[in-house]
C-alpha cells in the first residue's frame, strides 16, 4: 500500500476508504437506514478534524451504507426523542440551552479547508439531508427521497438550515419544503438546486469520484481551500468590497508562490501540474479572515 493510501482512521458509525487523494466516508448503520444519533455526530466531528490535518486527502465524498443515506436523527427513543431537558415548569430555574448536534457538525463542515461530495444514495430526511447543505457538490441516485420534516414532528429545522437553506435553494421553495414537511423525490431537488444531478443507483459513485478526481489532479490544494472559503464565508458578506479585499490578499500571496508559477508553467507546456503547497503548512497569515461567533449569547 503506497504512503498516499495508508489507512485512515476508521469510526464506529463510519466506514472510511483512501484512494489518492480521495476519501470516501460511508454512514455506517445500515440497520438503523444510517440514522444520526451522538455517536455519529461525534464520529463526523473527529473525521472532519482528521481530513483538515492530513493533506493525503484533497476530496471527502460521504455516501451511506445499504439502502439509506442518512433517514434523519434516530427515533429511538420514542416521544423523547427530542428533549433535552427544557426549562417549562423546571423547579431547579432555567438550564442552559444545549447545542444542536446537527447544527455542531454542519458549522464543522462550513469551516472545512476541503471540498465534500454527497452521494447521496437513498433517503435522506430531517438532518440526513441538512447536514449535507455546506457540502460543496450534492449528488443523488435515481431511488434518493427527501424531506425537511420537521414541522411533521413537531419542531423546527435544525443544523443551522435556515442559514444554509434559503442560500442553496432560494426562500420560496425552501418555506415551502419546511412549511409543509412533505417527502420528494430527487428530480424535484434537481430542479430547485438541492442536487445537481440525477444519476443511476449503480453511476452514483462513479460520478462521485470523477468529480473528486478532477479536483485533486488538476487544482492546487491551497487554492481549493482558500477558494472554497472565499465562496461560502462571502455568502454573509455585506459588500463586494469585503470579497475584493480578500481576493486581492489571496493573489497576492499565491501570485509570487511556487503553485502559481506551477499552474502557467503546466498549463504553456501542456503538462499535468504538479502543486506542491500544503494545507497543513502553507496557507497565508490572514487565513482565517473571519470572527467566529461563539454560541453563547453575548
Amino acid at each position: 500500500m503506497s504512503e498516499s493510501n495508508a489507512a485512515f482512521p476508521t469510526y464506529e458509525t463510519l466506514a472510511t476508504a483512501l484512494n489518492d487523494g480521495v476519501l470516501t466516508v460511508t454512514l455506517n448503520r445500515p440497520d438503523r437506514l444510517n440514522a444520526f444519533n451522538t455517536q455519529m455526530m461525534n464520529d463526523l466531528l473527529a473525521m472532519y478534524d482528521a481530513v483538515d490535518d492530513d493533506d493525503r486527502v484533497g476530496v471527502v465524498i460521504v455516501t451511506g451504507a445499504g439502502r439509506g443515506f442518512c433517514a434523519g436523527a434516530d427515533l429511538g427513543s420514542g416521544g423523547a426523542t427530542f428533549d433535552s431537558g427544557g426549562t417549562k415548569d423546571n423547579p431547579e430555574g432555567p438550564r442552559p440551552v444545549p447545542r444542536d448536534g446537527g447544527g455542531r457538525v454542519t458549522l464543522r463542515t462550513f469551516d472545512l479547508k476541503k471540498p465534500v461530495i454527497a452521494a447521496i444514495n437513498g433517503p435522506a430526511v430531517g438532518v440526513g439531508i441538512t447536514k449535507t447543505l455546506p457540502m460543496d457538490i450534492r449528488l443523488a441516485s435515481e431511488k434518493a427521497k427527501f424531506g425537511f420534516v420537521f414541522a411533521r414532528r413537531g419542531i423546527v429545522p435544525e443544523a443551522a438550515s435556515s442559514w444554509f437553506l434559503p442560500r442553496v435553494v432560494g426562500i420560496n421553495k425552501a418555506m415551502e419544503w419546511v412549511a409543509t414537511g412533505r417527502v420528494f423525490g430527487p428530480e424535484e431537488a434537481l430542479a430547485a438546486g438541492l442536487v445537481s444531478e440525477v444519476l443511476a443507483e449503480d453511476a452514483l459513485l462513479a460520478r462521485a469520484n470523477e468529480l473528486a478526481r478532477e479536483i485533486v489532479d488538476n487544482t492546487g490544494r491551497i487554492s481549493v481551500a482558500l477558494s472554497r472559503q472565499m465562496m461560502w464565508k462571502m455568502l454573509g458578506a455585506s459588500h463586494p468590497m469585503e470579497a475584493h479585499r480578500i481576493d486581492s490578499k489571496a493573489i497576492h500571496y499565491l501570485g509570487s508562490g511556487p503553485d502559481a508559477r506551477e499552474g502557467v508553467e503546466s498549463f504553456l507546456e501542456k503538462r499535468p501540474p504538479a502543486f506542491s503547497l500544503r494545507v497543513s503548512e502553507d496557507l497565508p497569515d490572514f487565513f482565517p479572515w473571519w470572527e467566529s461567533p461563539s454560541f453563547e449569547e453575548e
